[in-house]
């Protein structure tokens, strides 16, 4: 069986095709997740949110061209703009005990080292613009290359090469130089 293209899967999707929306769902959503997972490092929290992405293009998908080159981007963006919200609102939770990322022959301090600086870099992250923190997170966190970013963000490969260049010298400005 051939992979649907994407443009006829958003035509279906559009007229509220189950088949379509499924095959959407399954072709962004652990990707989404993931975005949402590696920024907020809470497995629940991450689950409810993507359900929320999908819920919101689902709103929107019969709007004219809801989204505007890129509909993984247009996703990605909807993703990001949740935990924006999330962090503004002050909702930040704790992680439940269970969830705690501990290997177990690793030593606390190290565990407590390496949390303080996912956290920093986090914030560093989340003080970049929207483009360049999208390019960041999709580059590093999610391994896509440049031509995937590029194709995500509806920007060229160059595009994609000058954000990371000036989001990576912004994160050392932020961070003020020290080691990520």
């Amino acid at each position: 069986m051939q992979p649907i293209d994407e443009a006829a899967l958003l035509s279906r999707a559009r007229e509220y095709d189950q088949a379509a929306i499924a095959e959407i769902y399954d072709r962004y959503s652990l990707r989404i997740y993931n975005y949402i997972y590696h920024r907020l490092g809470n497995a629940h929290l991450a689950e409810d949110l993507t359900a929320t992405v999908f819920l919101r293009m689902l709103e929107a998908i019969r709007s004219s061209r809801a989204w505007q080159s890129s509909f993984s981007g247009w996703l990605y963006r909807i993703a990001h703009n949740l935990v924006v919200d999330y962090f503004r609102a002050g909702r930040q939770e704790e992680l439940p005990l269970e969830e705690w990322p501990v290997p177990p022959k690793e030593h606390p301090a190290d565990i407590a080292e390496r949390s303080i600086a996912q956290q920093r870099l986090r914030s560093a992250i989340d003080q970049l613009t929207g483009e360049q923190n999208v390019v960041i997170t999709l580059k590093f966190l999610e391994g896509f290359s440049n031509a995937e970013v590029a194709r995500a963000i509806g920007k060229s490969e160059g595009a994609v090469k000058s954000l990371q260049f000036r989001a990576l010298a912004a994160l050392r400005r932020i961070i003020g130089g020290e080691e990520l």
